[in-house]
């Protein structure tokens, strides 16, 4: 596929994929995504072919415009979405797949000072949300969503869903509606309703002095049990 091709496929994708968008003329001057898209895939020609240093005054001079920062060596996919886009860093080693969507303020950084692969490898048809850090050599499997504001340091399987800091798979199995993060559970604040309801239990066993306390509280203990064990799936 030509550069140009590709860039015209970038486009493509704005009007297909953000339903707030009214007229061309937008694309613009309000996509910061696209305009850093745009930049890279002609630095990467450019580092590619030996120009590094051109590159990255390039790059730099992108992020400078559009708050988005992609290391020109990092290897973007075809049709990848940038929605908003701001805080975006995405490093050397990284590979991003196709048909990928990253909100603002994801991070797909390494862990290592070491020369070679140190940044993650994102897998075709990602949902990655607002404010998430994937950390490290790791792969994100295809069709797999990050929840938003997750810090993730370990692989995620294809098919799944991970949630929390650090993240977690919390949900196995293709999900036909990629983009509604509302629907994705909130493990801290499950955690925190459990300590209440024990509590509750507690409570209520010294003041009425329930004798049913050791029933009830192995029933929370189940709750919490079962809980865990499908954190650790």
């Amino acid at each position: 596929m030509t550069l140009w091709a590709q860039i015209r496929e970038d486009f493509g994708m704005v009007l297909e994929k953000d339903p707030a968008i009214a007229s061309k003329l937008e694309l613009f001057f309000n996509y910061p995504g696209l305009w850093a898209i745009f930049w890279h895939r002609i630095t990467h020609r450019l580092y590619l072919g030996n120009f590094k240093v051109l590159a990255r005054v390039i790059m730099g001079l992108s992020q400078i415009l559009t708050n988005i920062d992609i290391h020109p060596a990092a290897r973007i996919g075809r049709r990848v979405f940038i929605d908003h886009g701001i805080g975006i860093v995405i490093g050397e080693t990284a590979v991003v797949g196709d048909d990928v969507t990253i909100y603002q303020g994801v991070t797909l950084g390494g862990v290592s000072l070491s020369k070679g692969k140190r940044h993650p490898t994102i897998e075709n048809n990602v949902v990655i949300g607002s404010g998430a850090k994937i950390l490290g050599n790791i792969t994100i499997g295809a069709n797999a969503k990050i929840g938003a504001n997750s810090v993730v340091i370990k692989n995620v399987p294809a098919d799944s869903t991970a949630v929390g800091i650090p993240a977690r798979v919390i949900k196995k199995g293709p999900d036909k509606s990629p983009y509604s993060h509302d629907k994705l559970p909130n493990i801290d604040t499950e955690m925190f309703i459990y300590l209440l309801k024990r509590l509750e239990v507690l409570e209520n066993a010294l003041v009425t002095g329930d004798k049913d306390i050791i029933t009830k509280d192995k029933d929370l203990s189940r709750l919490y049990e079962d809980f865990i064990k499908s954190l650790e799936k």
